[in-house]
């Protein structure tokens, strides 16, 4: 089924959510170049955005940047109870509306018009209700795909309505730059800059013959459909995630073994955490490393059975890691280490295997140490519940420092309705 030709799905963005709470809950903080966090800045606010301070910048870094910026905590409670206020909002206009994360989410309102107004009265009425009754902006955009209802909304940055007519959806996105496009990241954008392309226009108007040796196949086809403004999804109010990850940017460190089991014990932790919280269980895992250069490599496994457990899925994740390493002994630095769960399955109670089936295979949950790990993790998941997530772990991630983000902050970040997270 083709997308509707009314332009009716909204995308909704809060700006600069969690320093728009701070400045919100202190109002002397209004207008004044502020970040959330410390040692590592997990959000700016636009005056300090301004300046070229950016989320995930070393403190001090930004510091340079912005000698007046001011550093706050952080109001983790707040952002949670503020991010849920506007999604009921939003439910009050229609039901058809699709959490992407805390701070913002697709709406289809093709239903709702008889009851208040064409879709860019809509998407008004909610900026004004979320500006008079929560104190937050919103900028939101309308179109007729959820890729052109994003794009809109970025560029209505900050605090803006943009409406794109359908009759006039190539005259909106031809001359806009390639990096707004969903999926499009720094190194895709440079590899697109190196062969000429910069703007939306160019894109669409490439050949694949070009594009497939810059981005492979897969991606350059799915980019010059978005490119194209082809974008058959619909608003889903309620699904479960095909995959669960975690990713770590390391700026720039020596590629060594102690590194990648320290990182990806980690990383596996919390992946893995998520997977039993959705009773969830996965068959393959993914590895991704970038190098110093921007270059990235992956390696996937894939397992006989669905696996939960933390440390049978860090084994294979640091496995998948060290082959990479090994396999390009020219690159001495990583950037970037991350971990995807798939080929996800329900998780039944555990189940003993019968005398003779796979006993000696550690990766099945019913053999001696599939069950014994099974168990384990179970204690742990049961301890963090109540104690929080630091009260216990496995030493091979507690006791690295790959974690500089506050947990409250992560969680918030991994948070979906659909009780299983997947990070981009």
């Amino acid at each position: 089924m083709g997308a509707p030709r009314a332009a009716t799905i909204l995308h909704a963005d809060l700006d600069a959510f969690y320093a728009s709470v701070e400045q919100l809950l202190d109002p002397s903080l209004r207008g004044r170049p502020i970040a959330v966090g410390g040692g590592v800045v997990l959000a700016a606010s636009y005056e300090a955005r301004a300046t070229g301070v950016r989320s995930g910048m070393p403190g001090w870094q930004a510091r340079r940047l912005c000698p007046d910026l001011r550093f706050v905590g952080g109001h983790f409670g707040e952002y949670q109870r503020l991010g849920d206020a506007v999604v009921d909002l939003f439910e009050e206009f229609t039901p058809l509306v699709e959490r992407v994360s805390i701070d913002e989410a697709f709406l289809d309102v093709h239903g709702a018009a008889h009851l208040f107004g064409a879709p860019a009265q809509i998407a008004a009425a909610i900026r004004r209700r979320v500006r008079d009754e929560l104190g937050l902006p919103v900028s939101v955009g309308v179109a007729r795909t959820k890729h052109l209802a994003k794009v809109a909304s970025q560029v209505a940055k900050p605090d803006g309505l943009v409406v794109v007519d359908p009759e006039h959806e190539r005259a909106f996105l031809d001359p806009l730059p390639v990096g707004l496009i969903w999926g499009v990241g720094p190194v895709t954008r440079a590899r697109l800059a190196e062969a000429g392309i910069e703007t939306i226009g160019q894109l669409a108007r490439a050949r694949n013959e070009l594009l497939e040796p810059l981005l492979g196949q897969a991606a350059s086809s799915k980019l010059g459909m978005l490119a194209e403004n082809v974008d058959p999804r619909h608003v889903v109010t309620a699904r479960r995630a095909s995959s669960v990850g975690a990713q770590s940017a390391l700026a720039r460190q020596p590629a060594s073994a102690p590194l990648i089991r320290s990182t990806l014990g980690y990383l596996v932790d919390r992946a893995a955490g998520r997977l039993r919280a959705g009773r969830r269980a996965a068959r393959t895992v993914t590895v991704r490393v970038r190098f110093a250069g921007l270059r990235s490599v992956t390696r996937s496994s894939t397992f006989p059975v669905a696996v939960s457990a933390t440390l049978t899925l860090a084994e294979a994740a640091t496995a998948l890691a060290l082959e990479a390493l090994a396999a390009h002994p020219e690159e001495r630095d990583v950037t970037l280490v991350g971990v995807s769960l798939s080929n996800l399955v329900g998780e039944p109670g555990l189940q003993l295997e019968l005398p003779g089936i796979g006993l000696d295979d550690r990766s099945r949950p019913g053999s001696p140490w599939g069950s014994t790990r099974w168990g384990v993790d179970r204690s742990v998941d049961a301890i963090r519940d109540r104690f929080g997530r630091h009260a216990i772990g496995y030493a091979s991630s507690s006791l690295g420092e790959v974690d500089r983000v506050p947990e409250a902050f992560r969680t918030l970040a991994e948070r979906r309705d659909d009780g299983v997270r997947s990070t981009p």
